[in-house]
């Protein structure tokens, strides 16, 4: 069977797509007709590379058109800033609160704007103080984190549920708000998550 191939303008979007969008490798993949693995490698491909791995060939093939040559070494050299950035953290598991830690408000080449779109935040998240909270509601946050982290797939029901076995008068909503604060969410499958596509039976 013949080896498809693909052209280096198809692998530098998928790249450029794979390392700034927030979606699943999965769905990204589906999008352009891929493997996963492709897009993994690809992606890979375009974070390890140096910058200059970019322009050497394509300035002895083209050495007339200088304006269009250099146009696309800066927005190279602006990909790789962006990319070299993202680098440090994992932001696509990073809650509001961590990604709100990881902007540099003093960025030399990223403004802020820039930084919220790459990392996934809104600049109002940012902007956004969190409201202190009282002593009672520190200890129930701590102890919630603390039984989320043994059991990552409770919801609000369970963690109501514990917080009244350890003797804490407290209602639903006010876990169920104190779970949104932490950006906390249970990995339990949610309902209605197998329903056939249409024109499909069980």
């Amino acid at each position: 069977m013949k080896r498809k191939r693909f052209s280096k303008e198809l692998k530098a979007k998928v790249a450029v797509e794979a390392i700034k969008s927030q979606k699943p490798v999965n769905k990204l993949a589906a999008e352009f007709g891929l493997h996963p693995t492709q897009v993994n490698t690809w992606k890979k491909q375009a974070i390890d590379a140096p910058p200059e791995s970019f322009g050497n060939n394509r300035a002895k093939k083209e050495p007339n058109h200088e304006e269009e040559k250099d146009n696309l070494y800066r927005q190279i050299g602006k990909l790789q800033v962006e990319v070299d950035w993202l680098k440090k953290d994992q932001t696509s598991q990073l809650t509001v609160s961590e990604k709100r830690e990881c902007i540099e408000a003093d960025h030399p080449k990223l403004s802020l704007r820039r930084q919220c779109e790459l990392i996934g935040l809104s600049p109002a998240s940012y902007y956004r103080q969190p409201a202190q909270e009282n002593d009672e509601n520190l200890k129930l946050i701590r102890l919630m984190d603390e039984e989320y982290t043994k059991h990552p797939f409770y919801g609000s029901r369970k963690l109501h549920q514990h917080l009244r076995n350890q003797g804490f008068r407290v209602n639903r909503k006010r876990v169920q708000r104190l779970m949104r604060k932490m950006d906390m969410a249970s990995i339990a499958p949610k309902p209605y998550t197998s329903q056939p596509g249409p024109g499909h039976t069980v």
